[in-house]
């Protein structure tokens, strides 16, 4: 089990020991329990325009992860069927809360079929800062839709 896994599974313990505790003090009549666990896991820590850019953009590759109160998204290998002799993998990490240029990172990996099996290819770095663009410009169409009406 991983640190962060085992950082939110003590918080989650946290949490719910609390939560009988509160209910214990106050009879629980008169009031009803606050479910502090689901107000914590709907939060988002990041921007949410840029989140949902990234997730739009990247939405073409299986997702392995998406933590959006760490504002990172992980694809799978995603092989284009137009040529499946290449894959890609893309990590986007969100790095504040405000819609900003440099709030955005994104890394690939590239492996073309050699022999039978994948080896590692370069990523241009043109490749990367068109994706980190297409982000950022549809980040900003849903901040002028939302704000605009």
């Amino acid at each position: 089990m991983s640190h962060r896994a085992i950082t939110l599974t003590a918080k989650s313990a946290l949490i719910g020991m609390s939560s009988l505790a509160l209910v214990a003090c106050g009879g629980g009549q008169d009031r009803p329990a606050a479910d502090l666990a689901a107000s914590n896991v709907t939060t988002i820590g990041v921007n949410a325009y840029l989140w949902r850019a990234a997730l739009d953009t990247v939405g073409f590759a299986p997702l392995l992860q998406a933590d959006s109160a760490g504002g990172v998204i992980v694809t799978d290998w995603y092989a284009n069927p137009n040529n499946s002799a290449e894959r890609v993998k893309i990590t986007v990490s969100i790095l504040d809360q405000d819609l900003r240029a440099d709030a955005i990172r994104v890394a690939a990996s590239r492996q073309v079929a050699a022999g039978g099996q994948w080896v590692d290819a370069p990523v241009q770095a043109a490749t990367i800062q068109k994706l980190e663009d297409i982000i950022l410009t549809k980040a900003r169409d849903l901040r002028r839709s939302a704000v605009g009406g």
